[in-house]
């Protein structure tokens, strides 16, 4: 099982990488993202077993150019670009690579560069900004179209058709980054995706695991990168800063058998303190560069809570301002969720539960409404209530251990 979590977290590391590669290569971004996920899944079901090649990244592209090319070969659609094709074709293209064996023109190292261009790509002036999104998610974070569906509260097939029509309004962009004045233009849609995929990656929306450690570092990895571009914009500065102070708690949000531990229950000397530190200047700098936007303020959020030593040290008056800032600046359903909590832990369990549920119309069905309004419920004295709602949010969700913790409340209230 260990070795198959490792597997899975370096094929995604390298999954936009291996895309990256192809695209700049031979262009054909739709096939060639389909191309990636059968290298994907080939290695899945072979590296477990036989060991991961010397050279992952290397076989990846070796394996993926092959399937491309033969999809290009059999499309008898596309027979008028077989010309093309064959002056494309490496002449190695067809031969069975070796496990570690290396691939021409190809890096060992991670190409952050290609990765960074088909992030820009992804978020490319021609897309409306819900479709930036959700191609990012898919060619980059490696989402699958269902995930990408429930981050948005969208139907799964409402989804796969924004996807595949982002597809084939990039086909043919040159694979290159953008000059300094689009890129600028680009960057909010680049940043909201970074943030999706590290939330994804910190907070599963399904599954056995609570925590996508290798989707977290990925965004983080990402993230940076954009900063190097961009040392200077406060918003990369202070999405990086949210998304260190966020991830240093990690080591604290499960117990031994991977069972969720709530925020105000972890263990706080389990935190990565170095994380914190670093999130923390970058806070201070990111709040320094002009007028704070969403990610600034969240990131002072998360900042106020890393401060805390103990949970009953946690400045909620203050936490609640800066909610109050965050709701204005961006409206947006969940953040006026979180700011319901901090309501609670201001004036009372009861003016949360207000707050809560006049969010009921937009968050209908949502298990983390079902899941806040439970905690409410429970520390305003109506276990009946709790013990309902926290059972429709166990319901709601698919993710495991959120369930089980769910579950496991309402069973206490049982008790």
């Amino acid at each position: 099982m260990r070795r198959t979590t490792e597997v899975e977290d370096l094929l995604r590391l390298h999954a936009p990488q291996v895309l990256g590669a192809l695209v700049r290569r031979y262009g054909h971004f739709d096939p060639a993202e389909d191309a990636v996920q059968e290298a994907l899944i080939a290695a899945a079901r072979q590296w477990p077993e036989q060991g991961v090649p010397d050279n992952p990244r290397g076989w990846l592209i070796r394996v993926a150019s092959r399937r491309l090319m033969d999809r290009l070969r059999s499309d008898a659609a596309r027979r008028a670009r077989e010309e093309e094709v064959a002056a494309l074709t490496p002449r190695d293209a067809f031969t069975a690579p070796a496990p570690d064996e290396p691939v021409p023109g190809v890096s060992r190292a991670p190409s952050e560069d290609d990765t960074l261009t088909l992030l820009f790509l992804c978020c490319h002036p021609d897309l409306a900004p819900a479709a930036q999104v959700a191609l990012t998610l898919r060619a980059v974070g490696g989402l699958t179209t269902a995930e990408i569906a429930r981050a948005h509260l969208v139907p799964e097939a409402t989804m796969a058709q924004r996807i595949s029509r982002a597809k084939r309004k990039v086909r043919g962009a040159a694979f290159v980054q953008p000059v300094p004045a689009d890129r600028d233009k680009r960057l909010a849609a680049v940043l909201q995706v970074l943030y999706l995929i590290f939330n994804e990656g910190y907070t599963a929306t399904s599954g056995r695991s609570l925590h996508r450690a290798g989707l977290a570092r990925e965004a983080i990895r990402l993230t940076r990168s954009v900063r190097r571009l961009l040392p200077r914009d406060g918003a990369v500065t202070g999405l990086l800063a949210l998304m260190l102070l966020t991830d240093a708690r990690s080591a604290a949000r499960t117990g031994p058998h991977g069972e969720l531990i709530p925020l105000d229950e972890q263990d706080r000397t389990r935190w990565d303190r170095a994380a914190v530190a670093e999130g923390l200047a970058l806070v201070e700098e990111a709040l320094g560069r002009g007028p704070a936007g969403p990610y600034q303020v969240q990131a002072a959020i998360a900042a106020l809570h890393d401060e805390a030593d103990r949970a009953e040290d946690t400045d909620w008056p203050q936490i609640l301002a800066l909610y109050d800032v965050l709701v204005r600046i961006a409206p947006e359903p969940m953040a006026e969720l979180s700011r319901a909590v901090a309501v609670a832990m201001v004036h009372g369990p009861r003016a949360g539960l207000a707050e809560a549920d006049a969010l009921a119309d937009r968050l209908a069905g949502h298990h983390r409404l079902d899941a806040v309004r439970a905690h409410l419920l429970e520390r305003a004295g109506d276990p009946e209530g709790a013990r309902t709602a926290y059972r429709a949010a166990a319901a709601a969700t698919l993710s495991i251990p959120e369930a089980r913790y769910l579950y496991g409340r309402a069973d206490r209230l049982d008790g």
